[in-house]
Order: structure tokens, then C-alpha cells, then sequence
């Protein structure tokens, strides 16, 4: 086991949701993915872990995991997805603090409790290779063959004025027409707004016929569990008051991400999803965001989306990928039980298994086969 430089402390499973979120506020890289409400909502409280890194007494870094362990076995996976945090907000980044928390969480999960840590960083693999270096030294095997978060970011540092001009010239169009179609664009986060938003969701999916990768009554209930300051923003654009586009944003750290979206057809009449994508970025700038994460993005199966996209980041915005999806493990049951579980996941993409599942299915074809 590698030891912690001196001064680096690290604190398991001492921390509650109340502690929990005063640490996130701590934290440019902080999203919604780290926040409490998110993983007991999606996985269930009694599946989370918590690790809090201290430098001289100060917080300098940490991760929520999801833990799924086969019982008795003891066999399975610690989870950390846009993990772990580091970036503490108004401070040079150190790399030194992010080498040691990713120490600290393969010290805990994968040399004393046997599981496999799949570590998937909220990080952009960019000119410099440094995290993906120390995520390496630190025993941790990049997943080549998964592939990464790919999507549009937009500098919201940037002047409004400036932004605007860079649009593709067919958006600002679009935007154009818009706001001189009479629609009128309200925000909030209570529930009222999410349940004008799933009825536009449904009417698409209706029309689309799509499969749907977010459970938006999931996103729902993390909604109403999550406290004020870390809500979901409903940006809800209405034409002679019927409701006819929507966009579920969320900004947690220096990162605005755009989570969900819909549009009726009277809407993609009326340009309205342009409006609204528009407010977003304003009201993302007042809010402070340095980024404009618009979402995922895959220009082969969703072309539409991506082209939409791509005119809304414009000249200045950036495509980018995300580093990927990393795992650490020294128990031969728990690195099997976990392939096998993402065997099943991959050879069925439309699986509605939660991956918890998946692991007890797995362990289940272990012992058939015995």
C-alpha cells in the first residue's frame, strides 16, 4: 500500500449530506453526478461511500462512490463518476492533491474492502497528459476500448455580443426568427416547471420514438431531494401561454451542464428550443459559469442533435472528449464478476438492468458454472 504524502489526511464515511454538500461548494469540478441527493436517489443511500481528503486540516479533495458488493463474497465495484474532485474553486490547480485523493480511494476500495474502482474523471483529455499519467502511477488501467464522454464546450467568459456573432450563421437564423416569434421564457426549479417539461418529454418521444439513456421521473425525484442551491434550472418557453419547448439545465461548480431537452411540434415551428438554449448561456454568465457544457454528443447515430449543436457552440466553442473510464482492482473475483457484468451490458445495449444487477447476475453464471 502507498502511503499518503505528509500532511494528506483522508476520512471514510464520516461525512453527511449537510457536510457533504458544503464540501462540493468547495470545488469548481463539482456536478450534479457527486451530489448526495443524486447517487441515493439512482443507487440507493445504503450504496454510497464517501471519501474527504485533508491537507493541513484543510478539504482538498473528494468522491462519492457508489459500492455494489455481492453479499457474502464481498466481491464487486466502487463507482466514481465525474470523480474525484480537486479543483478547489479560486485556486491554482494541484495536481499533487489530485494524485493523493485518487491514492486515498484505491488504498480503500481496492486494497482493503477487494473491489474493483472504476474511477470515470471529470476531466478533459487535452495537449497535456499529466492526470492521465498520474491516474496510471497510480495503478489505475485506462479503459481504451469504452468509449469517452464526447461534447460541445462554450467560454462563457466570453462577452454575450461575441458569442452571439459566433454562431453558425444558420442558428443566429433561427435565434433571430425566435425572438420575434412572441414567445415568452420563464425559469425556476420548482416542481410545477419539471411536470410542464416530462409533458413536452413524452409528446417528443411520442413523435421520435426514442430510446431514452435518462429516466427523466428518476431526475425527478433528484429534483426534489436536492437543496435549493444545487437545483436543477427548467427553462420553459412558452407561446400564448401553451408550453411548447424546455431545457433541464444544471450549474454545480464553474461547469453549467445541459442535462435534458424537448420540443413540440408547434415549438420546432416556432424556433423555441433556440430561444431557450440562448436564455441558458445568459443566465449561465449571471450565474457566474466559466462553461457551457452542452451534453453528449455522437454525430454518427444522432446527427441532427449534433449539427444543432455544433451551430450553438459556434466558431469560438470547442468539441472536446472526456479522459475515460479508468479501473483498479487486485481480487480476481471482483474483476470478474464486473466483466462479465459489463459483458452482459455491451452484448445488450438496451438493457434496462441497473449494473448492480448485472454484478448479482454475473455472480449467479459463476456458480451455474461451477
Amino acid at each position: 500500500m502507498k502511503t499518503l504524502a505528509p500532511g494528506y489526511v483522508v476520512q471514510i464515511d464520516r461525512r453527511g449530506p449537510n457536510d457533504w454538500s458544503e464540501i462540493l461548494l468547495r470545488f469548481d469540478d463539482a456536478t450534479i453526478y457527486q451530489t448526495w441527493s443524486y447517487g441515493s436517489v439512482r443507487w440507493g443511500q445504503d450504496h454510497l461511500s464517501h471519501v474527504v481528503l485533508k491537507r493541513d486540516g484543510e478539504v482538498v479533495g473528494a468522491a462519492q462512490a457508489r459500492i455494489i458488493k455481492i453479499p457474502i463474497l464481498g466481491a464487486g465495484i466502487a463507482y466514481i463518476p465525474f470523480g474525484p474532485l480537486w479543483r478547489l474553486h479560486g485556486r491554482q490547480k494541484d495536481l499533487g492533491s489530485f494524485q493523493q485523493v485518487v491514492r486515498a480511494l484505491y488504498n480503500e476500495y481496492v486494497l482493503k474492502q477487494g473491489l474493483l474502482l472504476r474511477v470515470i474523471p471529470n476531466e478533459i483529455n487535452d495537449d497535456t497528459d499529466m492526470i492521465h499519467s498520474i491516474l496510471q502511477e497510480e495503478r489505475l488501467v485506462w479503459r481504451e476500448s469504452i468509449p469517452s464522454y464526447r461534447t460541445f464546450l462554450i467560454d462563457l467568459s466570453l462577452p454575450s455580443e461575441q458569442l452571439r456573432k459566433s454562431l453558425d450563421q444558420k442558428w443566429r437564423n433561427c435565434l433571430n426568427r425566435a425572438e420575434k416569434n412572441g414567445l415568452r421564457v420563464v425559469e425556476g426549479f420548482d416542481d410545477n416547471l419539471y411536470n410542464l417539461f416530462s409533458n413536452i418529454y413524452k409528446e417528443m418521444r411520442e413523435h421520435k420514438k426514442f430510446f431514452e439513456l435518462v429516466d427523466i421521473n428518476k431526475m425527478r425525484a433528484v429534483q426534489k431531494d436536492l437543496e435549493d442551491h444545487f437545483k436543477m434550472t427548467i427553462m420553459l418557453c412558452e407561446f400564448e401561454a401553451e408550453p411548447v419547448s424546455a431545457v433541464v439545465c444544471t450549474a454545480i461548480g464553474d461547469t453549467g451542464i445541459y442535462l435534458l431537452g424537448a420540443t413540440n411540434d408547434k415549438g420546432r415551428t416556432l424556433q423555441a428550443s433556440y430561444l431557450v438554449q440562448w436564455r441558458v448561456i445568459e443566465w449561465l454568465k449571471a450565474r457566474g459559469c466559466r462553461w457551457y457544457d452542452l451534453g453528449g454528443i455522437d454525430p454518427e447515430k444522432n446527427p441532427g442533435t449534433y449539427h444543432f449543436k455544433a451551430g450553438l457552440s459556434g466558431r469560438l466553442g470547442k468539441e472536446v472528449r472526456y479522459l475515460g473510464q479508468f479501473d483498479g482492482c487486485r481480487n480476481l473475483l471482483s474483476s470478474f464478476l464486473v466483466k462479465v457484468g459489463d459483458q452482459l451490458r455491451a452484448n445488450s445495449p438496451n438493457l434496462k438492468h441497473t449494473l448492480e444487477e448485472l454484478i448479482i447476475m454475473a455472480s449467479q453464471r459463476m456458480h451455474m458454472t461451477k
